[in-house]
């Protein structure tokens, strides 16, 4: 038994494998930061714009701001949620069903925070894939959408449509092209995302 041991009670080699163990990359996030701040750091991390808003009027005004932004008045898009059509109504934007959308404006099931993606299903998208929609999207959620992970959004979407169970349940979580594919991004599409958080809670 070493002196250093026999008077504190612990090795040195221990107590080296404790200091590894407290060493953490500034890179990953805290996890006893809130759901909220976990969200909107991997959200941020994986390439997605990311707009909070208080409320609806800031909604309206920051989705003008893109438009602006990207030049996208006057254009054609894709739209399946009637509650958000004012949007595309009160800036004059169609939405018919043309072969070629600018963007895709969207609700979404649930924001994943332990991988910063969204989660959307039948009920956003119909039957179509992600790759099949345009690369451009703007999506509206809420605080009170953001959970811990996929597994817990799964549950959410489960009690919620307790009667009529949507398909095509997919996540979306890669917001900025990749320059070289490696096997995390195999078969999954990026999309140029702006995410409008409306605080609920």
């Amino acid at each position: 038994m070493s002196l250093f041991r026999k008077f504190f009670g612990t090795s040195s080699e221990e107590e080296d494998n404790d200091r590894k163990q407290e060493v953490k990359s500034p890179y990953t996030p805290d996890t006893t930061l809130p759901i909220d701040e976990q969200f909107t750091f991997n959200f941020k991390e994986n390439g997605g714009k990311f707009i909070y808003c208080e409320n609806l009027d800031e909604i309206a005004e920051n989705f003008e701001n893109i438009l602006a932004e990207n030049d996208w008045f006057e254009c054609n898009t894709q739209c399946f949620d009637n509650r958000l059509l004012y949007l595309l109504n009160d800036n004059k934007l169609t939405y018919d069903n043309s072969s070629t959308p600018v963007f895709f404006l969207s609700s979404c099931e649930n924001l994943i925070a332990d991988e910063g993606s969204i989660l959307f299903s039948s009920n956003q998208l119909k039957h179509f894939k992600p790759n099949e929609l345009p690369t451009n999207m703007i999506v509206f959620a809420t605080t009170s959408q953001i959970v811990n992970s996929k597994s817990d959004g799964m549950r959410r979407i489960k009690s919620t449509h307790e009667k009529n169970y949507p398909s095509n349940i997919t996540a979306i979580k890669y917001f900025e092209e990749v320059k070289e594919q490696d096997f995390l991004h195999y078969g999954s599409c990026h999309k140029n995302l702006y995410l409008l958080l409306l605080e609920d809670l």
